[in-house]
């Protein structure tokens, strides 16, 4: 049975919050918008004119800056999720026309996966809740020890301490890190080396294919955390010569938290499952005290229990919708809000930008700067409070690599994504601008959950 796909309406942008106060006009641009140079949104998401409240009443659109930690739904997702979820019922040796359905909307999103990120025939695609899952599940498979890099976000940290891990600390430049991880690897063999495809504090993009190269040429496979780069680029696992890639839906435009790692057989089908349970197993037989189990090869081998068939569903759509916008368009709108946000930046005040790599041209809508005076996470919070505008603060769990780069404790990073526009990355300098120069309009305490208007006038929406 093959799944067919309903074409319904896209859902309106959302209301805004119950109770708040009439809609008050944004704060206006300081500089005129060139429309040359001023793109709008390259893509409907479900939060486009979603309306929030700020302090002393009113509301303006929320401007979503912080894109790099999770990206509201494509809206053309939302509605391919509301037109399959009456079908939603459990996959593989159900009878039913839904169960049936169901298995074919999984499967049918293993295919879009493959072919999105370019996957060998014999590549294994396994569905997961996220990066830091699939990663988690590879350092299960990896027989024996797997070198990384320092700029690691702790997904590709951490996991792989159970069978031997070996830090690289990166250079000043991309060619001193490409001889340092050459040096490691001839030390000592590994069975892999794991990188980032793009830096979640610089934006900063690592060549794979670079990568790949070097660690095939010391008996290595090559994987890759491209939770940041798959969003924003075309991944090529065949041209490139990754082995193995692991994303999230939830940074791709996908709500209902799936991800996927996606890669060769041989390794995911010798280790032990990654979770022990229904659908993993071909048999089990009580003999004694003890069960005898013929685990699976393939997916089902790590995928045990129920799977998250509409977060599949809803990942396998959100590349499909990337596809149909196509590489350049994203890379060219991305770029063109990039380089006004990073202009703008240079031109504010006690300002510092954070970068790894000095030969690194190619980078991600991403910026993350500190402040020679003042906090970030006040400045965070007001500008959230106050202006509508979403941003995040700290050292985005990737602690190493910032506290390397950095001189204060803590960090702001902006991040832009297909829904961004010119307005957005405006709105963000001209508030940053003002909060620089003046300081909040409001009181704030700090808390043990972060900076707090100590007066929180807005309204909650009613489902909080």
């Amino acid at each position: 049975m093959t799944s067919t796909a309903t074409t319904v309406p896209a859902p309106p942008g959302a209301p805004a919050v119950p109770g708040a106060p009439a809609t008050v006009g944004a704060p206006a641009a300081a500089r005129p918008l060139d429309a040359r140079r001023a793109p709008g949104p390259l893509a409907e998401l479900v939060d486009a004119g979603l309306e929030v409240p700020v302090l002393g009443g009113g509301t303006v659109r929320h401007v979503n800056l912080d894109v790099a930690a999770s990206a509201p739904a494509l809206a053309a997702v939302a509605a391919h999720v509301s037109a399959v979820l009456p079908y939603y019922a459990s996959v593989h040796r159900g009878t039913g026309y839904a169960s049936q359905a169901s298995t074919a909307l999984l499967e049918d999103a293993r295919i879009a996966v493959a072919r999105h990120v370019g996957a060998r025939l014999d590549d294994t695609v396994v569905f997961t809740r996220n990066t830091t899952d699939a990663l988690n599940l590879l350092a299960g498979a990896v027989p024996g020890e797997t070198v990384v890099l320092d700029v690691e976000h702790h997904a590709n940290l951490l996991p792989w301490e159970r069978r031997g891990r070996r830090v690289v600390v990166a250079c000043p430049t991309f060619a001193a890190t490409l001889d340092a991880l050459a040096t490691e690897l001839a030390r000592r063999p590994a069975a892999l080396l794991s990188v980032t495809g793009a830096s979640n504090l610089t934006g900063e993009v690592l060549p794979p294919a670079a990568l790949a190269d070097l660690a095939h040429a010391h008996g290595a496979r090559l994987a890759v955390d491209a939770a940041q780069l798959l969003p924003h680029r075309s991944v090529d696992l065949a041209a490139s010569g990754i082995d193995y890639l692991a994303f999230s839906g939830h940074k791709a435009y996908a709500p209902f938290g799936a991800g996927a790692l996606v890669g060769r057989a041989d390794w995911l089908d010798a280790a032990p499952a990654h979770l022990a349970g229904g659908g993993a197993v071909e048999s089990v037989a009580v003999e004694g005290a003890e069960c005898a189990v013929e685990w699976k090869a393939g997916p089902e081998r790590h995928e045990a229990g129920t799977p998250n068939v509409i977060g599949a569903a809803a990942l396998a759509r959100a590349l499909v919708e990337l596809e149909r916008l196509g590489d350049d368009a994203r890379r060219a709108h991305e770029d063109a809000l990039a380089a006004r946000l990073h202009d703008g930046l240079a031109a504010q005040p006690g300002v510092r930008v954070l970068r790894g790599f000095a030969d690194l041209d190619d980078r991600l809508g991403i910026a993350t700067f500190e402040l020679e005076h003042g906090s970030v996470g006040l400045v965070a919070a007001a500008l959230a409070a106050e202006h509508g505008i979403s941003v995040r603060a700290g050292r985005f769990c990737a602690h190493p690599f910032f506290d390397r780069l950095a001189t204060r404790a803590n960090g702001l990073r902006v991040s832009l994504g297909a829904g961004s526009s010119a307005d957005d990355v405006d709105r963000f300098l001209d508030a940053l601008a003002g909060l620089i120069a003046d300081g909040p309009a409001f009181e704030y305490d700090r808390t043990p959950g972060g900076w707090c208007p100590r007066v929180d006038d807005r309204p909650r929406p009613s489902f909080a």
